[in-house]
This record gives structure tokens, sequence and C-alpha cells, in this order.
């Protein structure tokens, strides 16, 4: 059983975990405690992490722009808190789907712009809402789907939302006024098959050589660009706000930070590029994600890296999404199967595949590497719990270092019921 590092207590955290502050290492075992689904608890809100001192001009540095160099081993602890402090505004997105299939609102979302926030937990954050994001599944579905439950066939899904600090004491604390879009992870059954559609697809408009094309998981870009004739694109829902935000602040200091988890990662990533793509005067634009899936492959990341954006991968090394779609393309050119070989494929036909361009796949940003094991308050070898976003979240909380990578005054609490547990996996 792992032990944890016995540091002192920062005050900048949440919840606290019973019986794991004392130094005689008085701690839950594993099997006495597990993870609480990141939505549909009625048992706690999310809270507001307590306010740290003002971040001044470090901001920019929390926000990536020396590449979070010298902040993540050890993890800075003002850098631990906005990392928390987002991943509450994913949370949000969790809390806000309905996720009840018999419910007529199925696949929206529970709460109005204005209460959101509040009904979630972050009443205090200083943001408020300004646009709700729809995606749109892109694959045809066979004539049959109308005989199974409608619900298995929504097209177009609330994802999240964009909520701008418009609080001045906040933005003060900030040291720039500050634009979230987060994103939810994987819901319904037509996102599922999104997922699944893992080959790289070139994005639109790329006129460069197909040597140096950038390309993308076909699925991914389908729900960013996807629409129907009653609801626009994720793309075009997006870009219109993101125009309206410049307009409105552009002359003042300004940020905007994309975070999500899961799909929400991978849909956050493809969105950071496309504001930087689109606008001339794009703000400073920062992605923290969280157990993303693989997105693009390397010319796709150059492009990214060449625009300015900043992405802030919190991977958990136990959990397998984070190792999936395709084959891993590494900075020598050599192919290596770290990702999930296709089960049943003989040696050669892996080999073929890995070789092709639409399966070569990078990883993208600068990574923040956990690990499940590394908390003595977690279950192992449990896919559910790897992946899940309150797993994420408890293992930034208590990440100290390499050498230390957990802490005995971490806060974050692990609970929940095995019902709870079991419907992680629609994640």
């Amino acid at each position: 059983m792992a032990k944890p590092c016995n540091l002192p207590r920062s005050a900048t955290h949440l919840t606290e975990i019973p019986n794991c502050t004392s130094t005689s290492m008085n701690y839950r075992p594993r099997s006495q405690l597990s993870v609480k689904s990141s939505w549909n608890s009625d048992s706690g809100q999310t809270r507001v992490a307590s306010r740290v001192a003002k971040l001044g001009q470090k901001w920019r540095e929390y926000q990536g722009i020396k590449n979070w160099e010298g902040l993540l081993d050890p993890l800075d602890d003002g850098l631990r808190h906005e990392i928390l402090r987002y991943g509450d505004f994913v949370e949000a997105a969790y809390r806000s789907f309905e996720f009840d299939t018999s419910s007529a609102d199925y696949a929206t979302c529970k709460y109005s712009k204005n209460s959101m926030l509040e009904r979630c937990g972050l009443g205090g954050s200083g943001y408020k809402v300004t646009k709700n994001l729809h995606a749109t599944c892109g694959v045809q579905l066979p004539g049959w789907i109308n005989r199974v439950p409608s619900c298995t066939s929504v097209n177009s899904t609330w994802i999240g939302y964009v909520a701008v600090c418009n609080d001045e004491e906040e933005i003060a604390r900030l040291g720039r006024r500050d634009v979230v879009i987060a994103f939810r992870g994987t819901a319904t059954c037509l996102e599922w098959i999104e997922n699944l559609r893992a080959t790289l697809t070139s994005i639109p408009n790329d006129v460069a050589p197909e040597s140096k094309r950038a390309m993308v998981q076909k699925g991914f870009l389908s729900m960013y660009t996807s629409a129907t004739t009653t609801c626009p694109s994720l793309r075009d829902m997006v870009r219109e706000e993101i125009s309206s935000v410049i307009d409105k602040y552009g002359d003042e200091p300004l940020s905007v930070t994309i975070t999500g988890h899961s799909l929400g990662a991978a849909l956050a990533t493809l969105t950071a590029y496309d504001i930087t793509s689109t606008f001339e005067r794009s703000p400073m634009v920062t992605v923290v994600s969280f157990g993303g899936p693989r997105v693009g492959n390397r010319n796709f990341r150059s492009q990214l890296e060449n625009s300015g954006t900043r992405i802030l991968r919190i991977v958990n090394s136990t959990d397998v999404i984070t190792k999936v779609p395709g084959f891993l393309a590494d900075d020598s050119n050599d192919m290596t199967n770290r990702g999930i070989p296709v089960a049943g494929l003989p040696e050669w036909l892996q080999k073929r595949v890995a070789e092709s361009q639409w399966f070569r796949y990078a990883d993208i940003g600068k990574e923040l590497r956990l690990s499940s094991d590394a908390s003595p308050y977690l279950t192992k070898s449990d896919f559910a719990t790897c992946h899940d976003l309150k797993t994420y979240l408890h293992l930034v909380d208590g990440f100290v270092s390499s050498t230390c990578p957990f802490r005995t005054k971490a806060k974050r609490l692990l609970a929940g019921t095995k019902h709870e547990k079991q419907q992680i996996f629609v994640r």
C-alpha cells in the first residue's frame, strides 16, 4: 500500500479526507473508499476553492506562457489551485447535464444560465455563464434505429458552456478577465460511436501538402463541426461567442481557458485550435484537460504550438483512455504501439496499421503525469475509478513531486456508493 508523504497542509484546497491528516499515517485502506460519481450527486456540491493571494503577473506562467517550466515537479501550489478551480467548472458541466434517459429533457442542461453555477456550488466563483454549447454527432444511422428507444438517436446534446469572469475582485486577483469554456465527457450512445471513429482526417481548409497536413480524430472533428437544421455546430457557437467576448473585452487583459474531461478534453483541444486559427486578435488561449484521449498527429501539434496555444494535459498513468486512439508516433519518426493494439490482429497487420498516416497520433501539450497507485485512498485496477474526474482532482490535490507522489494532508474527499461507481462507465 502506498504511504503518503507527511508534508504541511496547503490552505488552498477543499473537502477534508477523514483520518488522513495524522503524522502517524492513520489513513483508510484502499478497500474502504471508492470514488464518488462526478455527476448526479445530491449529497454535496462542488465547492469554490478558497481564494489565494493575487496572482499578479504570475498568471501568465500559470496559463503556460513558459510552458509551465519549473511549476510541475514539484507542483507549484498556486498552479495546483488553478487546476482544481478549472476542474470544478468541468464538474459543473457534469452536474448540469440531464442523464436520465426517461426524462423529456434528456441530454439537455438541467439549469438556466443564471442559476447553473450557483446550483453546482460555484456561485462564489465570480463567473457568469454567457452561452450554452451543444455538440452534434455526424454519424449516419441506419433506418431501423427508429425502432429502438429514442435516447439512442439523440443527435444534438448539451456539451458544456462559456462563462466570463465579471467580478471585479476576482478579476483583480486573477490579474485579467478570464473566459472559461468547459466541456463534459461522453454521455450518449452516439457520442460513444463518434469516440470509436478513430481514423485521422484532415482539418477542413488545410491546404498544406499531404505530408505536412494537420489531421485529427474523425469522430471528434465530426462532433465539433456537425450541425442540424435546428442546432448550429459547436464550432459556430464557439466562434460567435468568442467574437462577442473579443469585441467587448479585447482592450483589457484577457485569457481564454478551455477545460474538459475525456471527450471534453478532446473537444477542448479542437476548440483551442479553432480559436487561435480563426481570430487575428485572439487572446491568450490555454487548455487544461483531464483524462483526454489523443486528438491529432504531429502536424496538428506543430500548428497548435506555432499558434501560441498552451495545453496542460493532466494524465493518470493507469487510465487507459489517455493511451488511445491509434498508435503513437514519437519525435524520432519511429513507431511504437504504446496504444492499445487491436486484439486478434496478426503482428504484420498491426505494423501495417501503425505505419499508416490514418492512425499515427501524437501526444499534444505539456503533461502532468499522476498515478492512482500513489494514493492510499483508491482501489487498484479499476478502469472506471482511474478515469473518473473526481479521481483526477483527488490526485492533483495530493501530488507533490515525482519523489513524493502523495501528501498526507490532501483534502479532496473521495466517497460514494457502489451504484454511483457503476455509472462512471457512461463517461
